[in-house]
């Protein structure tokens, strides 16, 4: 049994984002104690901005006539897509950051869809359990002022679903940034509401995450 999980936070230390995936993959280690967790972090290494361009003429060309940047952004390619096909279950924590896609994310997606294993519609990852971890600053759900202003979560959800074939399921959190932007002080009390929320359900979902393929299994 293995797990891949993917951490987009350019904050390591003090992410939300990855405090709720602690959760969920502690509640997967539980259930699968000695198994492999395949890790990256694209927040804080990230992806060359590069190696997209590089990737998508480099498939297009024999290997003697790629340049060395375009061999490794081939192999690059080939590395991500073997992370995801290795894993059973697959974890992805990712915040919103100014409202849309972050360039790491985004990046990492490009790349890693240049493999030719990796196609829409296709069998490679069909129906593999996966929870997506999403937070943001501020509150865009519906009927806030800002709604409609979170650009990332929808396409994030698109490409897990629809490209991937993932069996999706998504914690959220919103107002992360109440008790750091002096503006947002005012929702204290829906933020705490909020965060015990996003821990409970954080909770919830990782428990029922660790026991689906040893469910299937049984």
């Amino acid at each position: 049994m293995t797990l891949f999980r993917l951490d987009a936070s350019i904050f390591p230390s003090t992410s939300v984002s990855r405090e709720l995936a602690d959760i969920v993959e502690g509640e997967w280690t539980r259930a699968h104690p000695g198994e492999q967790v395949i890790r990256r972090s694209i927040g804080s290494n990230p992806l060359p901005a590069t190696a997209w361009a590089d990737a998508v003429v480099g498939q297009q060309l024999p290997p003697d006539a790629r340049s060395v940047e375009q061999q490794a952004a081939v192999e690059l390619a080939t590395t991500l897509a073997d992370e995801l096909l290795a894993a059973d279950e697959l974890l992805f924590a990712i915040p919103l950051y100014n409202y849309g896609v972050s360039q790491h994310i985004k990046t990492w997606f490009d790349v890693l869809y240049t493999d030719p294993r990796i196609t829409e519609g296709g069998p490679s990852l069909l129906d593999r359990p996966a929870i997506l971890v999403t937070v943001s600053g501020g509150n865009y759900s519906p009927g806030t002022p800002k709604e409609g202003w979170d650009h990332s979560t929808a396409w994030l959800q698109r490409i897990l679903v629809d490209i991937f074939g993932l069996d999706l399921t998504t914690v959220d959190r919103r107002f992360t940034l109440v008790g750091v932007n002096p503006a947002l002080d005012r929702f204290k009390d829906i933020a705490d509401e909020l965060r015990v929320e996003a821990v409970r359900q954080a909770e919830l979902e990782g428990l029922k995450f660790a026991q689906r393929r040893t469910d299937k299994a049984a």
